[in-house]
C-alpha cells in the first residue's frame, strides 16, 4: 500500500509542478473565470430582474464549470505523455494501473482547486454574499467536483490518439454543457420536459447544481436557482465518478497495451 501511495503522490506532484512552472497557463486559467463573472454577470444582471442576484448566480456556475472543465482538460496530458512515450514508462512500473490514473486525476484536481480558491476570493472582492458557511460548502463541493471532472476527461479522451484531435473534439463536448447545465442561463425559463431530459445528459449539470444547492440552501432564491436537492446531485456524481473511472481506465490501459 505504501508503494502505491508513493507512486500516486509522485505522479500527482509532477502534474502540479508542471502547472506551477507554466506561467501562461496559470494566467489563462485564472483570467477567463474573472471575465465570465465580472463582465457577463454584471451585463445580464443589469438587463433583467430574475428574482435573485444574477451575478451571484453566474459566480456559482462559473466556479463549478471552471473546476469541472479544468480537471477534465488536464487529463489531456495523458495524451501528451503517450506521444512522448512517457506513459509507456509509467505503465511498465510495478504499480496498479488505477494508481497511475488516480495520480493524474489527483494532480489535475489540485490544479483546479487552486483556480477555485482564486474564484472564491474574486467573489468576495466583487461583493458576492459569501459567508464562511457558504465558502466552506463551496470548497467541499470542489473536492467532489474536481475528481468528477477528471474521470470525465479520462473517459472522453480514452479513445483519442492525438492532442490535435482533442483540441477539435473537446469544444463540442464542453460548449453545449454550458447551456445544458445552466452555467450562465437560468434554467427555469425552459420547458420543464425539455430541460429535464436534455440537461440531465450533461455531467456538468450535476456539478453546477451541487454548488448552487449548498450555496442557496435555506434561502428563498433556492426555488429559482436549484434544480435538484444536493443529495440527488451528490449521488449521481459519485455514481458517475466510479463508472467513468473504471471504464475510462480500462479503455486507456487497453489502448496502451495495443500500441
Amino acid at each position: 500500500m505504501s508503494h502505491e501511495l508513493s507512486a500516486l503522490s509522485a505522479i500527482a506532484y509532477r502534474d502540479l509542478l508542471k502547472f506551477l512552472r507554466d506561467p501562461p497557463r496559470i494566467i489563462g486559467t485564472l483570467v477567463f473565470p474573472i471575465i465570465f463573472v465580472v463582465l457577463l454577470g454584471n451585463s445580464f444582471g443589469s438587463a433583467a430582474d430574475f428574482g435573485y442576484d444574477f451575478r451571484t448566480y453566474v459566480f456559482t456556475g462559473v466556479f463549478a464549470q471552471t473546476l469541472f472543465q479544468s480537471a477534465a482538460l488536464g487529463i489531456v496530458s495523458l495524451i501528451e505523455d503517450r506521444e512522448n512515450d512517457f506513459s509507456q514508462a509509467i505503465f511498465i512500473a510495478p504499480v496498479s494501473r488505477y494508481t497511475v490514473v488516480m495520480g493524474k486525476i489527483i494532480g489535475e484536481s489540485l490544479v483546479a482547486l487552486a483556480q477555485g480558491l482564486v474564484i472564491i476570493a474574486l467573489g468576495a472582492v466583487i461583493g458576492v454574499s459569501l459567508t464562511p458557511e457558504r465558502a466552506l460548502g463551496m470548497l467541499v463541493a470542489a473536492l467532489i467536483i474536481c475528481p468528477f471532472g477528471g474521470v470525465f476527461g479520462l473517459i472522453t479522451m480514452a479513445g483519442i490518439r492525438s492532442q490535435r484531435a482533442v483540441q477539435q473534439i473537446f469544444p463540442f463536448v464542453f460548449f453545449p454543457q454550458y447551456f445544458l447545465a445552466g452555467v450562465f442561463n437560468p434554467m427555469s425559463g425552459l420547458d420543464p420536459l425539455f430541460r429535464d431530459v436534455i440537461s440531465r445528459l450533461a455531467p456538468m449539470r450535476y456539478a453546477v447544481d451541487l454548488v448552487r444547492g449548498w450555496f442557496y440552501q435555506g434561502t428563498p432564491e433556492a426555488a429559482l436557482t436549484v434544480l435538484d436537492p444536493p443529495v440527488v446531485n451528490l449521488a449521481v456524481i459519485l455514481g458517475l465518478t466510479a463508472a467513468f473511472l473504471v471504464v475510462g481506465t480500462a479503455l486507456f490501459v487497453r489502448k496502451e497495451q495495443n500500441r
